[in-house]
C-alpha cells in the first residue's frame, strides 16, 4: 500500500482556515484625503494602529509608482500626513 504524503492533509487545513479580512474597502483610495485618513485609522482596517495605517497608504504610493496621477499622489501624501499628525498627539 502506498504510503501518502500529507499533502491532502495540507489542503483540507487550508480550507478549513477562517482569517478575518483588514483589507481597505474598494475604491478607498480615489476618495478625498480626509476620507482615507479617518477609514484607514478604524480598528477594521488597520488593528495594529495608525503606525500601520501609515505603511499601508505608503505600500500603495510606492505601488503606484510613476502611473499614479500628481492629484492622486498629493491626496494620498495628505492622508498619510493627517495619519503622521495623529500618531504625534497621541
Amino acid at each position: 500500500m502506498p504510503r501518502t504524503t500529507g499533502r491532502t492533509e495540507a489542503k483540507t487545513w487550508l480550507r478549513r482556515v477562517k482569517t478575518v479580512s483588514t483589507s481597505p474597502p474598494a475604491g478607498l483610495f480615489t476618495k478625498d484625503a480626509a476620507t482615507i485618513a479617518r477609514t484607514m485609522a478604524s480598528r477594521r482596517v488597520s488593528p495594529k494602529g495608525l503606525g500601520s495605517a501609515i505603511l499601508r497608504i505608503q505600500f500603495q504610493l510606492n505601488r503606484s509608482g510613476r502611473r499614479l496621477p500628481a492629484v492622486r499622489r498629493r491626496e494620498l501624501e495628505r492622508a498619510k500626513r493627517i495619519l503622521q499628525e495623529r500618531l504625534r498627539r497621541a
